[in-house]
């Protein structure tokens, strides 16, 4: 199976994949590795508002939205 490469937005509702690399900065960084989102990290997709913004993601357990803004720089391989 091929792995790919994509931001955490692009994940369809029960996807699942596995944080590669965070391109925050800051405050929002420390706040996304403070509830366990940090490289290797296992990520579900588990549902998306009707405007597609926040995304609801299992993360270690607990379910976390984040918006459309902050997951694009959450680079995920799938």
């Amino acid at each position: 199976m091929n792995k790919s490469v994509c931001s955490l937005t692009d994940l369809k509702i029960g996807e699942t994949a596995r944080v590669n690399k965070l391109s925050l900065t800051g405050s929002m960084r420390r706040r996304v590795q403070d509830i366990g989102l940090i490289e290797g990290t296992e990520v579900e997709c588990v549902l998306k508002s009707p405007g597609g913004d926040p995304i609801a993601y299992q993360i270690r357990g607990a379910i976390i939205a984040l918006r459309n803004e902050d997951s694009l720089n959450i680079l995920v391989t799938v």
